[in-house]
């Protein structure tokens, strides 16, 4: 035990992870900036610039093509983003796709909304009709446009239910079923830029761009999400194999299968669950690894606050389970120094006890800061037990109701204290660790903000966050 606490990083380690991460960025980086400028290209080829300076209707129209060409690369990027494609998912990591999602739907809604009055006011004023008789004809009488009426309209919706206050007044199976119509919006869109887009009709390189961009995409997720889960399902077989209560209100379930350290899951990354336990099965769920995947089991834990977690508690042991994964970068690999500051709050605990059973530290050098309602809630107590009287693991819990001014990640029992002073007196040479968060979205935002304050550097705070 102590050689292994004692033991410290390969010297090369934090640079070949590092430069493996820089190269996927990179490469993603790379992909959504040829496209990008492939766009604008087809925009230049179609004559666009000349009709920008026309000065009359054509003028309207070439800033809608525009629009229209943007938004539906856009589009295209949310769905290679649900995808899980790996380039993208290795590039920017979970965090870093989230924030993508919602910032490239937003973007093509809006840009798809200026494509629509656009076009239609450009074309009003070069036939000289009112702009309501020329939306009508465009939706009765143009080749593909009550499809893509119908997919605008699902788009609408998916915008509407994903705002953060419109998300939070819905059950996730719902929201995350309604989300899933976004293939059929932007599906339902494509036929009318094919029959009637002059920026794919008008141009053989642009017709065989598009095709091919389309293409791929629908490859991608059929690929991404339909084959690889279902094959990877196959062949590992997990089942499982115990249900059991972790903490006042959490549940862990233990899984086994075949050649599952074939999967390379690593302590801190998630898969998307399905149990085969009757009707809702194709629900899919993520959930963190809650323990290190040690031969053939898998281990999770979640706090029951929803159907889907309530479900996790009725599991019998025998249950199939398909998975999705592993996704995510919140892993020993973002690793750089010695030293970690773990800090979790309620079921954001599980994935960094995870982290802390699989990375070498010397007793002293790990510090684990948990925040719940009381120390029963507190999931994977046990195991916090045992890393502190075998691996030397330093623990702190910070419970109780919540603070209402400064530092709301603290509790009220801590208010008098600044969060970067707290941050310090835990951590007193606080730039020299590698900082791991967890839990909900607001609580997090919440201690970095203190980090930051507190002089840690950006590369060294590592979170996910599963909030879309």
């Amino acid at each position: 035990m102590a050689s292994l606490a004692s033991a410290s990083l390969p010297d090369l380690l934090p640079e070949r992870r590092g430069g493996a991460r820089r190269a996927w960025n990179l490469a993603a980086v790379a992909v959504i900036w040829a496209t990008s400028l492939a766009v604008l290209v087809l925009w230049v080829h179609g004559a666009g610039v000349q009709d920008l300076f026309a000065m009359n209707g054509y003028t309207v129209t070439t800033l809608g093509r525009l629009t229209g060409l943007v938004s539906a690369n856009l589009l295209l990027y949310q769905v290679l983003l649900m995808a899980r494609v790996p380039i993208f998912e290795r590039g920017f990591g979970r965090d870093g796709m989230t924030r993508m999602h919602r910032l490239v739907g937003f973007w093509s809604f809006w840009l798809l909304v200026a494509h629509i009055v656009l076009i239609t006011i450009g074309y009003a004023i070069t036939a000289n009709i009112n702009v309501f008789v020329q939306a009508w004809n465009f939706v009765w009488d143009y080749p593909g446009m009550l499809l893509a009426t119908a997919g605008t309209i699902l788009l609408i919706m998916i915008v509407v239910t994903s705002t953060r206050r419109r998300r939070a007044k819905m059950r996730y199976e719902s929201w995350h079923l309604l989300h899933l119509y976004g293939y059929l919006g932007v599906g339902l869109a494509i036929p009318h830029m094919l029959w009637t887009g002059g920026d794919f009709v008008g141009s053989t390189p642009a017709t065989v761009y598009w095709w091919t961009l389309w293409a791929v995409t629908a490859a991608c997720v059929l690929w991404f999400r339909v084959t690889v889960p279902l094959l990877r399902s196959l062949r590992h077989q997990l089942r499982v194999v115990a249900v059991e209560r972790d903490g006042r209100d959490g549940v862990a379930v233990r899984m086994r299968g075949r050649a599952v350290h074939r999967l390379r899951a690593l302590p801190g990354q998630f898969f998307i669950w399905r149990f085969l336990d009757g009707p809702g099965w194709s629900r899919g769920h993520p959930f963190s690894l809650s323990a290190a995947p040690t031969g053939d089991e898998l281990v999770i834990s979640a706090r029951r606050i929803g159907d889907g977690t309530n479900r996790l508690s009725r599991l019998h042991p025998g249950t199939r389970v398909l998975i999705e994964g592993p996704y995510g970068g919140m892993t020993g690999e973002t690793r750089q120094g010695p030293r970690l500051l773990m800090l979790g709050a309620g079921a954001g605990v599980a994935p960094l006890v995870a982290i802390l059973e699989s990375e070498q530290y010397a007793p002293g050098e790990a510090i684990l800061v948990t925040r719940d309602h009381t120390d029963a809630h507190t999931i994977r107590g046990r195991e916090i037990t045992r890393l502190v009287s075998t691996r030397g693991l330093v623990h702190y819990s910070l419970h109780g109701r919540r603070a209402q001014h400064g530092s709301t990640w603290l509790p009220a029992s801590h208010q008098a204290w600044g969060g970067v002073e707290l941050l310090r007196h835990i951590a007193p040479d606080l730039e020299s660790y590698d900082v791991y968060l967890c839990g909900a979205v607001p609580w997090m935002r919440s201690v970095d903000q203190d980090l930051r304050a507190a002089g840690v550097r950006s590369d060294r705070i590592h979170s996910e966050s599963f909030d879309i």
